[in-house]
């Protein structure tokens, strides 16, 4: 018989944040694994470090970051033969993904080249769109309010007609596309309705208003904008 694919997710980044399913089943897995960058640790895996076995097999799956393109199919390809190897052997497989497993999550293109042929499990994770709301301690969207999730990766045409669309915004991926996204939430007067946040629920964690954010953020960072009848930060 199969293993069962588990696709677990662990949070913004505080272990306490992790779901008391998701502790257990890395707790009892004999077979871990989970992106990581080419250099060095994996987010994913530190949030849970001490759930993990230490005679527990991982299988780190190494993903580059960098502003460049990288064979992606191939790094999912490598990453699902790896894994299949110990389904097909009847084990199962924990797979950590920050925030949650479909939420822009790596686990997506792992469960794609795997759900066909191995019974799956998703665990889901507290995700950074809610984190940072909790963080700003403001509610990102209420009643008949329309939430969109926009990628800082798009153009500023794009951005602006997304935003133009929406009551609430939260604008992921910012690294080097912040000075662009500024410009576009300036251009349309909504600076002071936006809130910037960056490495939530961690030690370093950075919450103000859009005015004062850094013109290059981290990787781990998020602008929550509410279009609503009250700033989004006071």
């Amino acid at each position: 018989m199969s293993g069962k694919l588990f696709g677990v997710g662990v949070g913004p980044g505080d272990p306490e944040l992790v779901t008391r399913k998701a502790w257990r089943l890395i707790e009892g897995a004999r077979v871990v694994a989970y992106p990581m960058p080419d250099t060095g640790e994996s987010f994913a895996r530190s949030i849970v470090a001490g759930a993990i076995r230490a005679d527990a097999t991982e299988i780190p799956m190494i993903v580059p970051m960098r502003t460049g393109r990288f064979p992606a199919q191939d790094i999912y390809e490598d990453a699902a033969a790896r894994i299949a190897v110990h389904l097909d052997a009847g084990e199962n497989v924990v797979v950590l993904c920050e925030g949650d497993p479909f939420f822009y999550g790596s686990f997506m293109y792992v469960f794609a080249r795997l759900s066909a042929r191995h019974p799956c499990e998703i665990v889901p994770g507290v995700s950074s769109v809610m984190a940072v709301a909790s963080a700003l301690q403001r509610p990102i969207a209420g009643r008949n309010d329309v939430l969109t999730v926009i990628p800082a990766t798009l153009d500023e045409a794009e951005i602006e007609r997304r935003i133009e669309g929406a009551d609430a915004v939260a604008i992921m991926k910012l690294g080097r596309h912040m000075g662009k996204v500024r410009t576009v939430i300036e251009r349309m007067r909504l600076a002071d309705r936006t809130g910037y946040a960056a490495h939530v629920s961690l030690e370093g964690e950075q919450l103000c208003p859009l005015r004062e954010a850094p013109d290059h953020p981290p990787y781990f960072s998020m602008l929550l904008l509410y279009k609503g009848s009250d700033p989004w930060l006071r």
